[in-house]
């Protein structure tokens, strides 16, 4: 066998035994060593060229890729909180329809299953829990919510009573903030929400008196029942309304204040006597 037959037997040799790769220095010669490097079967992730491992899907399987030890998004507010910042979050979930009731301002079940449902449509994590990007995406689709949206089914604060309330047995009805007081000497007994008429059948503002009380009424010219009926100004009482009690704030009266609590009404109805006075003030 020739010398460069014997050459070519020695560096089949040297790239056997070098399967992972090694450094050798041609026979002979006196140059630099050389690295050999024989590629396997799968890359390595640190190996020069290797494809980097596929990005992970989200733990549900409803959401986006999301790089691995990216932070979380910060959460907002979950189950169990309460005040402003859930009525609006109820509020524009309302807006998108994602929720039909009215803002509670508690964040309970049916407020996370809302927030569930808005993510799986958009491709977000169905958690449950608004987080910032889940709140980007809802602000991005709805409007700022005014104050009777927030309030649709009531839970207002009550504006301060009229001075004219603060005198003996008075029913302190304020239009601004569409509360009823029920005050005796100063002093406030209860505080509901209530709504009024339209802009066609206005309720009336100024002093009155009660002057005619009927449990199980129905009025004569609408029809409709009229529970608790406290009568202070020709046909427009104070009463219960079960439209109001439904639709919030979405409705109006024909000129009634209406009560849509049942139970708190019957306490006042009990409470009330022919003569107490009546304020109906801005």
């Amino acid at each position: 066998m020739g010398r460069k037959g014997i050459a070519g037997l020695a560096t089949l040799a040297v790239l056997t035994a070098c399967a992972a790769g090694c450094t050798v220095r041609p026979a002979g010669e006196g140059g630099s060593p050389v690295r050999i490097e024989v590629p396997g079967r799968t890359p390595s992730a640190s190996a020069p060229g290797a494809e980097p491992e596929p990005e992970s899907r989200a733990p549900d399987g409803g959401g986006k890729s999301a790089r691995p030890g990216a932070p979380a998004p910060r959460v907002l507010w979950s189950p169990g909180d309460s005040g402003r910042d859930i009525r609006e979050l109820q509020a524009r979930l309302r807006q998108v329809a994602w929720i039909f009731h009215g803002p509670t301002g508690t964040y309970d079940d049916l407020t996370a299953e809302a927030v569930r449902g808005f993510q799986g449509k958009r491709g977000l994590p169905r958690t449950g829990v608004t987080d910032s990007v889940t709140w980007q995406r809802l602000l991005a689709m709805t409007r700022e919510p005014g104050r009777w949206e927030l309030y649709l089914m009531g839970g207002q604060p009550a504006d301060a009573p009229d001075p004219r309330c603060t005198t003996g047995r008075a029913l302190c009805i304020s239009k601004s903030s569409r509360t009823l007081r029920w005050m005796i000497d100063g002093r406030t007994v209860s505080t509901m929400p209530v709504r009024f008429g339209s802009e066609y059948t206005p309720t009336r503002e100024g002093v009155f008196h009660v002057y005619w009380k009927s449990r199980h009424h129905v009025s004569t010219l609408y029809d409709s029942p009229m529970p608790y009926a406290m009568f202070f100004s020709g046909g427009q009482a104070v009463h219960f309304s079960a439209d109001f009690a439904a639709r919030g704030y979405a409705g109006s009266s024909h000129g009634c204040v209406n009560v849509r609590d049942e139970e708190a009404i019957a306490l006042l109805y009990g409470q009330v006597r022919n003569g107490d006075k009546v304020v109906v003030h801005w």
